[in-house]
């Protein structure tokens, strides 16, 4: 099966989870699940937008021109006269404009003396006023649904007077890695035995990627422990595997799970690294069985399991679109599967992307990839190509944003 067809399957099976309703000062990372109307308007009034004169443009002349003070207006403490024919007001940033008053006669353009203000300054009306919902109005769709709130949007829905907002609830992710191979990081290790590493940087992943990672014990290569998974996924939103995907003797995950349940989409995809991937239902519960390799196991989490989170969060697009790049070195031709090479990321001296990939790239090499910055990626079949030609790239250096 191709890269985009199993994408494509995956994300036909999820959906969005249902909203809850969180502090603003928790909000920022999450996806809103219904549009942020402001509740006011920003400015609710005219005010001024520098320290000066509030004045009315049409008294002011070229040759010279000198007005009455006839009071202050502190931001907060609004003049509550009318300025008149040849008056003014005092006025700082941010204060509101006073009836009467059309422009603001900055202050390095008047020579004040008592309560007389002078200056050859003309105006145009508006000038320096920043007028009543200039940045958005009361009753405004100011953030839509489906977006990833920033910081920039927890400041304006600030503004907006809401104190709380609603986002999609946060994806739980059970991860259970298999294999009796497998031990705790900082264990002694025996013959034989490696240390899960997927576990933590699975968990890792989807915690930056905004879900919340439930890891499981290690599930030994016996399908009675494998059947055990189901009893330890309620409450959970998707099921993640780690090894025992592929097709030798000891890769029990999905006949281990078929016992309990388990309805296989599909197993197997043209893509490298990463073949041996596996997807179902258990029940209602959305199953990825990941390859056991490291290296395999994350760059099918960017490319599947990323796409599904999002399309779980409510984001309205779960797969982002691949970056433009040029090739830092030559690359031979590609086969039947879909390359995803690890790959450095530099500009050449005109500002161009430059993307090099690493000479080797085996899957279970985590120091290559935790240098790489993009992901190359060469289609089925495709040509060879020298370096300068275009390539496309999965940034997963911002794969999170």
């Amino acid at each position: 099966m191709s890269v985009p067809e199993a994408r494509k399957r995956i994300l036909d099976g999820v959906f969005p989870l249902p909203a809850e309703v969180v502090a603003l000062t928790d909000a920022c990372g999450r996806v809103s699940a219904a549009p942020v109307i402001s509740r006011l308007s920003n400015p609710p009034a005219d005010v001024s937008s520098m320290d000066g004169y509030a004045v009315r443009a049409a008294d002011l002349s070229a040759q010279g021109t000198r007005l009455t003070c006839i009071g202050s207006a502190p931001a907060g403490h609004p003049f509550a006269g009318q300025v008149g024919p040849g008056e003014c007001v005092r006025i700082f940033t941010g204060a509101v404009v006073p009836s009467g008053a059309d422009a603001i006669l900055i202050q390095e353009n008047a020579q004040a003396e008592g309560q007389s203000v002078t200056t050859t300054t003309t105006l145009a009306p508006g000038t320096y006023i920043r007028r009543k919902g200039q940045d958005f109005a009361e009753g405004q769709d100011i953030i839509p649904a489906g977006r990833r709130l920033s910081a920039r949007d927890i400041g304006l829905a600030a503004a907006a007077s809401h104190a709380w907002v609603q986002v999609t609830r946060r994806p739980r992710v059970a991860i259970a890695a298999t294999g009796d191979e497998l031990l705790l990081p900082g264990s002694g290790i025996g013959a034989g035995q490696i240390v899960n590493s997927n576990t933590p940087m699975l968990a890792a992943l989807l915690r930056a990627a905004g879900a919340e990672p439930v890891m499981l014990p290690v599930v030994r290569d016996d399908m009675a422990d494998l059947a055990t998974l189901e009893r330890m996924v309620d409450g959970v939103d998707m099921l993640l595997t780690a090894g025992g995907a592929s097709v030798g003797s000891h890769d029990l995950v999905r006949r281990g799970l078929e016992q309990v349940g388990l309805k296989t989409d599909f197993w197997k995809i043209a893509m490298r690294p990463g073949r041996p991937l596996m997807y179902g239902h258990l029940e209602r519960l959305p199953f990825i069985g990941l390859p056991g390799n490291p290296v395999a196991a994350f760059v099918c989490s960017v490319v599947f399991v990323l796409p599904a989170l999002r399309r779980m969060a409510g984001l309205a697009m779960p797969v982002m679109p691949p970056e433009h790049a040029v090739l830092g070195a030559d690359v031979p031709e590609n086969d039947r599967r879909m390359d995803h090479l690890r790959a450095r990321l530099d500009h050449d001296g005109n500002g161009r992307l430059v993307a090099t990939p690493f000479p080797v790239q085996d899957s279970a090499m985590l120091h290559v990839l935790a240098e790489s910055a993009a992901l190359v990626l060469r289609a089925p079949n495709a040509p060879p190509a020298k370096a300068g030609d275009p390539c496309e790239i999965i940034r997963i250096d911002r794969v999170l944003e």
